[in-house]
């Protein structure tokens, strides 16, 4: 678990900290100058550290001093000598210039170097770059950014206006919110985390790692409806496959046995499609709502009911009497977030509730714009688990977890329906419902990445290829 605090939580362990700021910030630009010689900064390399006027700039200072220690030519441009006659900055300053590294105004970049240290603003910077370093922003260098690339929001993640784009960033002590929201992804590169003596702090959001994502383990004994049964309700015509990979997700995650609940007249077609998936009538014709005593009626030999994917319009009514009835945890997700009237019907709910919305259904069933922030409070509200899928995804409930795993590649259709029936095995085999969520978000996104790295992912081939994964941990 890594975890990841707010720019206020960083400041406040830094103002509390009982390491003097200037031994902070000698680590501070020590990190910096080591993540710059694994760039390739050494002896003969040319390099230009825009510093700033507060503690940010400091340790740019402190790594000018260190990269010219290594021989490297450094120049530092200026954006005015740091604050306060006594600063911890200053004195960072005054050390670099002794040092015989060249301190200039910031001017305009009149030549090309080997590597650009921003070292502007640091996590306390909100609003716009200033125009004079607007031509810095578009330099054609790689760029080193301390802290978080200047004119970013380390908060949010937003940009307004101009803006550095980090080849590398080094931050302190922990990620902050902005390096994962908004346009962080885009603007911070990859990110090293140094260690400069601060401890504790309250962590904002976790990143999931593979030690936080458990995998449910077979015991000797098990059978097929010992270790988790799980019925995937939905699979309208024209989109029978919604609920085929749901089922597949479910089955390649370790479920003993899966069904398709699905009309009466969809029986043979699910039934050639999948002979290993079971089928289950609850509903006439080729369409599924009305009367939901069907469904709940399957409560007594599955232990979770997947309901959404490829469920078509239906009546709300239909969702929520089955929301209600249902005794045991529910995955709810699709078409079966998007018949809800808002969110009382999940308020009701006294059994494990897992959601699984995109952006476009989190602002349908809410009227938010989707945030992790909006979500955290869906997830108190409402009592359930919140998994907001995107890049990153963040699942919330009593814990708030980020997965920074996935990427592009799972902008397929189906890979969300995969995701639903992976949850769904994962409670049924009886992890925590907030455990189930985040291991099955992490294996998802590193099942699509590990399928990217050989092929274009498809939904069908992602569900096989989380099943590969699993069948060392049962």
């Amino acid at each position: 678990m890594k975890p990841v605090v707010t720019p206020e939580e960083a400041a406040r362990l830094d103002a509390g900290s009982p390491v003097p700021v200037d031994v902070l910030m000698d680590r501070a630009g020590h990190g910096v100058a080591r993540v710059a010689a694994e760039m390739g900064i050494g002896y003969g390399s040319e390099v230009v550290v825009l510093a700033g006027r507060g503690n940010n700039g400091g340790d740019g200072y402190v790594a000018a001093r260190y990269l010219a220690g290594r021989g490297a030519q450094v120049t530092v441009r200026s954006l005015g000598f740091p604050k306060g006659d006594f600063s911890p900055a200053r004195r960072a300053a005054t050390a670099a210039v002794r040092s015989g590294v060249a301190v200039e105004p910031l001017g305009r970049p009149d030549r090309r170097w080997d590597l650009l240290i921003d070292a502007v603003f640091g996590t306390g910077f909100h609003g716009v770059l200033g125009e004079a370093l607007h031509g810095w922003t578009e330099l054609s260098v790689p760029v080193l950014a301390v802290d978080v690339p200047s004119g970013l929001d380390a908060r949010t993640g937003e940009v307004r206006g101009p803006a550095f784009t980090a080849t590398r960033t080094v931050t302190f002590h922990a990620l902050k919110t902005g390096h994962l929201l908004g346009e962080g992804p885009d603007r911070c590169g990859r990110i090293d985390v140094v260690d400069i003596g601060l401890v504790d702090g309250r962590a904002e959001l976790a990143v999931c790692e593979e030690e936080d994502a458990p995998w449910p383990r077979r015991p000797r004994t098990a059978h097929k409806w010992s270790v988790g049964s799980v019925l995937v309700v939905g699979g309208a015509p024209g989109m029978t496959g919604a609920a085929t990979l749901a089922a597949d997700g479910a089955l390649h995650a370790g479920a003993g046995a899966v069904a398709i609940g699905c009309a009466a007249d969809l029986q043979p077609v699910y039934a050639t499609m999948r002979p290993g998936v079971l089928t289950a009538t609850v509903g006439g014709g080729s369409r599924l709502g009305g009367d939901p005593a069907p469904v709940l009626a399957r409560s007594e030999r599955y232990r979770v009911l997947a309901l959404g994917p490829g469920l078509g319009p239906v009546e709300s009514g239909f969702v929520e009497a089955i929301l209600d009835g249902w005794p045991g945890p529910v995955v709810l997700d699709a078409d079966g977030l998007n018949a809800l009237d808002g969110v009382s019907a999940l308020a009701r709910r006294r059994s494990p509730t897992v959601i699984t919305p995109h952006a476009g259904e989190f602002r349908r069933l809410t009227g938010e714009a989707p945030s992790y922030l909006a979500a955290r409070d869906l997830a108190a509200s409402a009592g359930v688990v919140v998994v907001l899928k995107g890049n990153p995804t963040f699942v919330l409930g009593a814990e708030r977890w980020v997965v920074v795993a996935g990427g592009p590649e799972l902008a397929t259709i189906g890979t969300g329906d995969v995701l639903t029936g992976m949850i769904a095995a994962f409670v049924a085999a009886g992890l925590p419902v907030e455990t189930a969520a985040r291991s099955a978000a992490y294996h998802h996104s590193m099942a699509g990445r590990r399928l990217f790295a050989r092929q274009v992912v498809t939904a069908e081939d992602l569900a096989v290829e989380v099943g590969r994964r699993s069948g060392g941990r049962r």
